[in-house]
């Protein structure tokens, strides 16, 4: 039991710092992000560059999604228009997943330090630089906790048997993703768990890659959650971010042997393998997507009528 406690309060502090580096980067960009989501999005492709933009500023794609919601609530935005910042959020959001795998040990505590006393500065601008040292130092000594704690926890029959279960279920991987990322309201904390396992050469790839593919699931929860009460439109990209992802991983599910079997070409570290076949998949869905993108719309227009 210590040993899950121990691991769960490493999923604390990596959406801690991930809400810090959100906190700080947002404060640092607000006003050029608000701009720039509400007038660059007259077309997909443009709509495309400004989510994938605006999610690598923020470190999250479900802030985004909630931001382009309430513009779609306001009427600052319309539904057509959010089509490209949702193709967007899901490129920008790997971000996150190859910055976790930067190895930066050394630095970590000068960076906590630094970013602890940069807070308790006046002036906003530094202060946002604290807020964004300190969720890195965060988030960083969160993964080290995955990988330490891994291995410990396979002594837990309940871990033991959930770990072989989805080893041997691609299925069953991608409910786990999906349900995990929907109850801790982060993707990229989601694919660090499975990295720590991974690393600890615990978790086979493909269940690592199915685990990815159902994190990109569950992490629309956040949009679906954010439109409730926004009217029609709002729901209707909360669906689209939700139809897009779900047929995203059924597309690239039969593809799931090939991806682990060309792994070995991308990177020699596990986790460097499942972070880089996160930005396959995401960009590869976006950009197959993205000439579709009008008929899209009108594909969530069809199927969720008033």
């Amino acid at each position: 039991m210590l040993y899950i406690g121990l691991f769960t309060l490493c999923i604390g502090l990596f959406i801690f710092g991930m809400t810090m580096i959100r906190f700080g980067l947002f404060n640092l960009s607000a006003e050029n992000l608000k701009y720039y989501l509400a007038k660059l999005t007259s077309t997909p492709l443009k709509g495309m560059l400004t989510g994938t933009v605006a999610t690598a500023l923020l470190q999250s794609s479900a802030a985004v999604m909630v931001i382009t919601i309430g513009f779609i609530s306001s009427r600052i935005m319309t539904f057509p228009q959010s089509i490209g910042i949702i193709l967007g959020t899901n490129i920008g959001t790997t971000f996150k997943t190859e910055l976790i795998t930067i190895d930066i040990d050394q630095a970590i505590v000068p960076l906590a330090i630094t970013g602890a006393l940069f807070i308790f500065f006046t002036n906003k601008k530094v202060r946002s630089i604290g807020m964004l040292l300190l969720g890195i130092s965060a988030v960083f000594t969160a993964m080290k906790g995955f990988e330490l704690f891994a291995k410990p926890l396979t002594d837990v029959p309940m871990v033991k048997h959930l770990l072989l279960s989805l080893n041997d279920s691609i299925f069953l991987s991608i409910l786990a993703g999906a349900i995990l990322t929907a109850i801790i309201q982060s993707s990229t904390a989601m694919t660090g768990i499975a990295m720590g396992f991974l690393s600890a050469g615990l978790l086979q790839l493909d269940a690592g890659i199915a685990i990815m593919f159902g994190a990109n699931i569950g992490t629309c929860i956040t949009a679906v959650i954010a439109s409730i009460g926004g009217g029609h439109e709002a729901r209707l990209a909360a669906y689209a971010h939700v139809w897009l992802n779900v047929l995203g991983v059924l597309l690239f599910i039969p593809l799931i042997p090939y991806l682990t079997e060309w792994a070995p070409l991308m990177a020699q570290a596990k986790d460097v393998q499942l972070a880089h076949i996160s930005v396959l998949f995401n960009v590869a869905v976006s950009f197959i997507a993205l000439p579709f993108a009008t008929k899209f719309g009108y594909f969530i227009l069809f199927l969720h009528k008033k």
